[in-house]
């Protein structure tokens, strides 16, 4: 089942994270919480909408404390840091300046990015729909006023 979530969690890793590395770190750490927390998963949500918020939540913690990972390293067949073509490179200024913003605004603009819909955004922040929807807008503002990097 969390299997089936492996580009998922890694998409939210990257997201959050300024090398490979930090990805991988990540990755780990959303892995160790979604293995704690499976008992505890009751079925009232998707799986997938659960999977969001445990590496959201992982991932905006870490984001927060920036502490010390262990040496542990799980191996990933994507990555997004090596890949130069051009399509490449707009994925990589998207995500630089997407890394500016705010945790809770990355989180949402990242679950839009993944054409999930706004009332299950909603559900995997905590947010009605409508707020999903008026936060999207003042994000996308954000991106389009912010200079290239």
């Amino acid at each position: 089942m969390i299997g089936e979530q492996k580009s998922t969690i890694y998409t939210v890793c990257y997201m959050f994270s300024k090398d490979q590395d930090e990805v991988n770190d990540l990755f780990q750490e959303v892995l160790i919480n979604l293995w704690r927390g499976y008992d505890g998963f009751e079925g009232r949500s998707d799986v997938r909408t659960w999977v969001y918020r445990v590496a959201l939540n992982t991932c905006i913690s870490l984001d927060r404390k920036r502490r010390h990972r262990s040496d542990f390293v799980l191996q990933m067949d994507i990555n997004l840091f090596e890949d130069r073509d051009a399509d490449t490179k707009q994925v990589d200024l998207l995500h630089q300046r997407i890394t500016k913003l705010q945790p809770f605004d990355r989180a949402i603009v990242l679950l839009w990015l993944e054409d999930i819909s706004y009332e299950e955004i909603g559900q995997i922040v905590g947010i009605s729909a409508k707020n999903v929807s008026v936060r999207l807008v003042r994000i996308k503002e954000q991106l389009k006023r912010m200079s290239n990097i």
